[in-house]
């Protein structure tokens, strides 16, 4: 029967993932990219790795296989180990194979050094060659989720209370959320942040825990509008190693992890149903019970949320449960959009101006008058967040020491690149990564569905065109 052979076992595996093939052995070239299609979605392949960077800012590549040798009896492997080096200084995360007919362990050692992910002798085994390409691949997409779920589940570092890195807003709807703050940090009371997206609630929320008692603890932010929802439970409550398949080890979740510090749960309308049982629970007895225990441990947070939600809206359609509502809002603090608040738009220019000259190294930057205006006019429907890319884009645009209106270009104007530059098809495609990103307010899914493109594809020209989230 087909089971019982592997190879026919693996093509009926789900294929995922595009591999590029550098070998100047054309019988070569042809017989993998015949062996591996069936097995990943795309198979590229290159006589030559002079092309290779114009393959990798082309396509969103997974792994790179390549050969060790190209000019004519050539058999040392001092090629493949120099264009090795250049792909890893390209991007450290692709996981480059090297092939050759002439390899052995010093080759093979020299090679993993550099950075190489695995080393294969020619002529391959089709089974194991296939195995080993596929247990590369899900060590990639694992790590990308780790990535992932790291920039969306982040702890601040404990005794940062003295650092204040917050630009103080002097208009007076601001000043008011300030006085609020100041009343309510010294307290333990839950506080529900709201207003539109990118008005930035976690701003506020980090204010709260470095003028609380609680500043010399940690901060544990989680965004629970980009957590998928298949992870919410395990990474909010933990688990016992073995409470299911993957569970190798015992983790605390984010909530324990919080312990004597601030909890602050951003997008909490997105929390499914199932859960808000179980975290007002939380709230209500101050334990929690990981998955798979059978004794609950104690927790002590200061609980922050945020929303932009409707909530009571979600109550009365029986989408967010009426206890919990009122269990996370002891206090409301509403954030007015930027907008609402001109006052503060000049102020947050030079602020972010301060950092984007200091992290791209562009000292003595400033705004035109004009420049200043254009933006104070600007509608922002993006909010601080839409500002902050805007003066990053500006700072990067910028080719003098001053910024100038046309360094700024927003998604309701009709330039969509510089004025005094010429257009070519980077410039094009950059202003329109650009624009997607900014119209759907920095969601990334959004903006790749927007631009026809998948989201590893729009992470790769984000990175290419140094476009920063």
């Amino acid at each position: 029967m087909c089971i019982k052979n592997r190879h026919c076992l693996y093509l009926w595996m789900a294929k995922e993932g595009q591999i590029l093939i550098v070998d100047d052995n054309r019988p070569i070239l042809d017989a993998l990219s015949l062996l591996l299609k069936h097995h990943f979605n795309k198979v590229l392949t290159l006589a030559s790795p002079g092309d290779l960077f114009a393959v990798l800012e082309q396509e969103a590549v997974d792994m790179v296989l390549l050969d060790m040798n190209y000019a004519s009896g050539a058999r040392d492997g001092s090629e493949g180990l120099e264009w090795l080096r250049k792909i890893r200084k390209y991007d450290g995360d692709i996981p480059v194979v090297l092939m050759t007919a002439y390899g052995g362990v010093e080759l093979a050692v020299a090679g993993m050094k550099e950075g190489a992910a695995d080393f294969i002798l020619k002529p391959w085994n089709p089974d194991k060659l296939i195995a080993n390409l596929k247990t590369l691949l899900k060590l990639r997409n694992s790590e990308k989720k780790l990535s992932q779920l790291r920039s969306v589940i982040h702890t601040e570092s404990t005794g940062s209370a003295g650092k204040t890195p917050f630009f103080e807003c002097p208009s007076p709807p601001m000043q008011r959320i300030y006085e609020a703050i100041s009343k309510l940090a010294p307290t333990d009371a839950n506080v529900l942040i709201t207003g539109e997206n990118g008005i930035g609630k976690e701003v506020i929320a980090r204010r709260l825990h470095h003028l609380s008692a609680r500043k010399f603890e940690v901060m544990v932010s989680v965004d629970l509008g980009a957590l998928p929802e298949s992870l919410f439970e395990s990474e909010l409550f933990g688990y016992k190693k073995g409470s299911f398949t993957d569970a190798k080890e015992d983790r605390k979740g984010r909530l324990e992890l919080a312990s004597g510090g601030t909890l602050f749960l951003d997008e909490i309308g997105n929390i499914p149903a199932a859960l808000q049982v179980k975290l007002l629970s939380v709230l209500e007895r101050r334990e929690v019970l990981p998955i798979g225990a059978s004794r609950p441990r104690p927790v002590d947070f200061r609980l922050v949320a945020a929303t932009n939600a409707a909530i009571k809206e979600m109550i009365a359609k029986h989408e967010f449960r009426e206890d919990l509502f009122y269990r996370i809002n002891t206090i409301t603090l509403h954030i007015p959009p930027l907008r609402e608040r001109p006052e503060d738009i000049e102020g947050f220019c030079f602020f972010f101006l301060q950092e984007f000259s200091r992290k791209y190294r562009k000292p003595g930057l400033r705004f035109s008058d004009k420049a200043l205006e254009k933006l104070k006019t600007h509608n922002w429907p993006g909010n601080v967040r839409e500002l902050k890319h805007a003066v990053e884009r500006a700072t990067i645009l910028c080719e003098g020491s001053v910024i100038s209106p046309s360094d700024f270009f927003f998604r309701d104007s009709a330039v969509t690149a510089p004025e005094s530059h010429v257009l070519n098809l980077k410039e094009v495609e950059r202003a329109a990564v650009l624009r997607a990103v900014e119209v759907n307010q920095g969601n990334l899914s959004h903006a790749a569905r927007d631009l026809g493109i998948t989201r590893v594809t729009l992470y790769a020209k984000m990175k290419k065109y140094r476009i920063f989230g």
